[in-house]
């Protein structure tokens, strides 16, 4: 059997963080209520932690700032997105935004994977084409922004 690859347990991070951020637009929990639970009834061996906490924490501290950021290259309302591909846009979008150290390409993967997995079907092209114009947009030297 291979090893698995050094990037998992950031990968299954994204993969909690997508299901910790569904769960909170169904219920409408606070973050931290969420990171409780999850922590307590998951297994976090081989998650990578820090970022799972980072992305639940922020992406519900900034969904609106998130939401206006892709908000330019839908082709309908924010509110009329698919609740899994809207969170899988929040989790990229707030990559591209602000973990610079993350190459712009595993950050789209990464995304297009997760709606594969978890979206509806047809769902990670949708993704793709938006976070390839978030990138485009709010990527690299010129399209960073601070604060």
């Amino acid at each position: 059997m291979m090893s698995e690859s050094k990037f998992e347990p950031r990968r299954r991070a994204r993969r909690r963080a997508l299901q910790a951020l569904y769960q909170r637009h169904l219920t409408g929990q606070e973050a931290s209520e969420i990171l409780l639970q999850f922590h307590e009834e998951q297994d976090f061996s081989n998650v990578d932690t820090q970022l799972f906490t980072v992305l639940v924490t922020k992406i519900c501290a900034s969904q609106a700032e998130v939401d206006e950021k892709i908000k330019p290259f839908l082709d309908r309302p924010v509110s009329r997105l698919d609740v899994i591909e809207h969170v899988i846009l929040n989790i990229g979008t707030y990559e591209l935004l602000h973990s610079p150290e993350v190459p712009l390409e595993v950050v789209i993967d990464e995304a297009v994977n997760l709606a594969k997995q978890f979206g509806a079907e047809g769902g990670h092209s949708f993704v793709n084409g938006v976070l390839d114009q978030v990138a485009k947009r709010w990527r690299g030297p010129t399209g960073s922004r601070s604060g």
